[in-house]
């Protein structure tokens, strides 16, 4: 995962300046040494490591700082503060013309960076705002480009304007744009052409669009993989043709994430979307706060509040809670909320998410995230061996019922019973909640406990 041994690593500096009563010019130093050492194999650009430390470095020994109650959580809410700064502090959105003008987007970067994906990830996210998108397939050269448009463009429910081959991307840009404000759309995506690397024949093509079409917003979608030459194609796009924004792809994958710290400092331009999988759902707004949080372990649970919302099915959901208020909880509920879990990215992008269980450091010690989820795969395999009325009624479960679906399952007995007694367990709870409820109203608190 981006940013798991920098993670890590700045959780350990700020364990140290914790356990410290009082902070002296010398521990600031020390601390942030460290800080600079863990950006630079972050692969974060070597000038924005030394101004940060710089900033951070005059902010710490002060007076404010030093004298302060608790001087090791001042340290780390500058660094805090100063990471937001450094990658942007505010959310910028694409902009969009306004009324019903229509806006047309073009979308470059080099091949492999999964551009064509990300083009139709953003339709799909236009889509949802009730906006009419048009895609429009100018990666004339490389094998399958347009296929693969259409295919995503059909899985997200967007049209896809494509004429083939054998025609100039500046021609069907144009088409586009006709077909588009005949149709009343509302967005046009247009999908240029990537190369291995950047060259005169790529740019050309790109500045030839722009000569003849009005291109609103121009996106560059980089692989944050690749670390300081994303900075590096940034800054030549950027000088070449102009960028309003970037996307960066692959921030789920091995990647030490220094782009992401870099970008904006750079090239001055913002981060729009982080593409966080392979799915057309898997690209998220760029928060600058968000990630700092994320990155220095202290959760991004507004993020992951916005997944359930846009991920759990609100009928599942309201039917969860009728089971739950009649104590009717089942292996079918089980089995719901794995469901729900994966359309949210499954456990270790929801733990990711949480305070003290994210990223390097950051995990709970007693948690093996590989572990749980082969965990769950065997539960979900134990309920998925079960039939119907088996999942809507624990109460049915004797020796050989239980010996049937350990063998449908592959597991071992024993893990049928932990399950078994495990749903058990829930529904005793549950059974307890309204009373624990009304005295914990009574205590000022929930559940008698005076929170």
């Amino acid at each position: 995962m981006a940013f798991e041994s920098l993670s890590e690593k700045l959780q350990n500096v700020f364990k140290n300046l914790r356990s410290k009563g009082r902070l002296t010019e010398d521990d600031v130093k020390a601390a942030l040494k460290e800080v600079k050492m863990a950006l630079l194999e972050a692969d974060v650009n070597f000038k924005v490591v030394k101004q940060f430390v710089k900033d951070v470095q005059e902010r710490a020994i002060g007076q404010d700082v030093m004298n302060g109650l608790n001087p090791g959580q001042m340290v780390i809410k500058i660094v805090n503060e100063e990471m937001v700064r450094l990658m942007g502090s505010e959310t910028t959105e694409i902009k969009l013309q306004p009324g019903k003008s229509l806006t047309v987007i073009m979308m470059a970067g080099l091949q492999g960076a999964g551009k064509t994906t990300t083009a139709a990830k953003i339709a799909g996210k236009f889509k949802q705002k009730g906006k009419k998108v048009l895609l429009t397939a100018c990666d004339v050269y490389r094998p399958a480009a347009i296929e693969q448009l259409q295919i995503n463009g059909q899985k997200q429910g967007v049209e896809v304007f494509a004429m083939g081959d054998n025609h100039k991307p500046v021609n069907i840009a144009k088409a586009a744009i006709e077909h588009a404000l005949k149709n009343e759309f509302n967005i046009v995506i247009i999908d240029t052409a990537g190369r291995l690397h950047i060259d005169e024949d790529m740019m050309a093509e790109l500045i030839e669009i722009k000569e003849h079409i009005e291109i609103h917003q121009t996106i560059l979608v980089v692989d944050a993989m690749t670390g300081q030459d994303a900075v590096n194609v940034a800054s030549m796009f950027d000088e070449k043709i102009g960028l309003d924004g970037v996307i960066l792809t692959k921030l789920d994958g091995d990647t030490r994430g220094g782009a992401a710290l870099s970008i904006r400092a750079v090239t001055g331009r913002p981060i729009l979307y982080i593409g966080m999988g392979e799915k057309l759902s898997d690209l998220e707004q760029f928060y600058p706060d968000r990630m700092a949080s994320r990155i220095l372990g202290m959760g991004d649970v507004l993020t992951l509040i916005e997944k359930a919302q846009d991920q759990i099915d609100e009928e599942a959901a309201k039917s969860l809670e009728k089971k739950m208020r009649k104590n009717e909880f089942d292996f079918e509920m089980f089995l719901d909320s794995f469901t729900q879990m994966k359309r949210m990215g499954g456990l270790s992008s929801i733990m990711g998410m949480l305070p003290g269980m994210g990223l390097g450091a950051g995990k709970m010690p007693d948690i093996d995230e590989a572990e749980a989820e082969k965990n769950l795969k065997r539960t979900e395999a134990i309920i998925l061996s079960m039939t119907p009325e088996e999942r809507r009624n624990p109460s049915l479960m004797n020796p050989s019922r239980k010996r049937r679906i350990a063998k449908g399952a592959g597991v071992d007995i024993a893990e049928v019973n932990r399950l078994v007694k495990q749903v058990e367990q829930m529904k005793k709870m549950m059974k307890q909640m309204p009373g624990l409820m009304k005295r914990g109203k009574r205590r000022g608190g929930f559940g008698g406990f005076p929170f």
